[in-house]
């Protein structure tokens, strides 16, 4: 790859697509057939538990290992299962490597399944020479303030001559809309913007304009609100 090119590396992808579960990644990893495993860094705490909101409410405890890590594979958990995590001091607290907060920072975690069903028309990127960016502000760009609200302008940008759009921070921040540089859950996508889902149906609309897409990401950072690493 020459140097300031940017391509996708993949294959044009045309039917439902299932995200591969990393063995060393944090969070809810949904492995299909109502399993799913969960892992989470504490190195300061000697137990740790999942608490599920769903069904009976179950508490399951998770094993630690040597490096600091409690996970645990657990049974009959589908997509879209509420979770905490369970504190020894009984404190309930959510996944500080949560997919999805439907209920916004303080709410409980989202089991989330990364099928889609992509149709981006052979989309391969474009090279770096030709971006003519165009940084768009979710919240703020329609009155909806969704992703999907946004796919209705896409030609309009095109017109415009712009060839990609540059998404101002998305992840879970405090509120339904801010700058969100104050984001407290860096791998789950604004619930009130759409969430996961609706930031895929965007891409997907974009990729099959030609139009490629930047996320403007916070990695230096989180909180304050909503911070409650310090509890782990």
């Amino acid at each position: 790859m020459k140097p300031w090119t940017i391509s996708s590396g993949r294959k044009p992808l045309t039917e439902k697509t299932e995200m591969p579960i990393d063995a060393e990644a944090l969070g809810a990893g949904y492995l299909g057939n109502r399993n799913c495993r969960f892992r989470v860094w504490a190195p300061t705490m000697d137990s740790l538990s999942l608490r599920l909101l769903e069904g009976d409410g179950r508490i399951v405890p998770l094993v630690k290992s040597e490096r600091g890590y409690h996970e645990a594979t657990v049974k009959n958990v589908g997509a879209g299962a509420l979770y905490f995590y369970q504190l020894a001091t009984d404190k309930a607290r959510p996944d500080p490597a949560s997919r999805f907060q439907p209920e916004g920072i303080h709410g409980p975690s989202q089991v989330v399944d990364g099928s889609f069903r992509w149709d981006e028309k052979g989309w391969m990127g474009i090279p770096l020479k030709d971006y003519i960016i165009y940084e768009l502000h979710v919240g703020t760009f329609t009155p909806a303030g969704t992703f999907d609200a946004v796919i209705p302008y896409l030609e309009y940008l095109i017109q415009l001559g712009v060839t990609a759009i540059e998404l101002m921070p998305v992840a879970q921040f405090p509120g339904g809309r801010n700058w969100g540089y104050d984001g407290v859950f860096p791998f789950a996508v604004q619930n009130s913007y759409g969430g996961p889902q609706g930031l895929k149906r965007l891409i997907n609309a974009c990729h099959q304009r030609g139009l490629a897409v930047l996320l403007d990401v916070v990695y230096n950072h989180l909180g304050p609100e909503g911070n409650y690493l310090a509890d782990s």
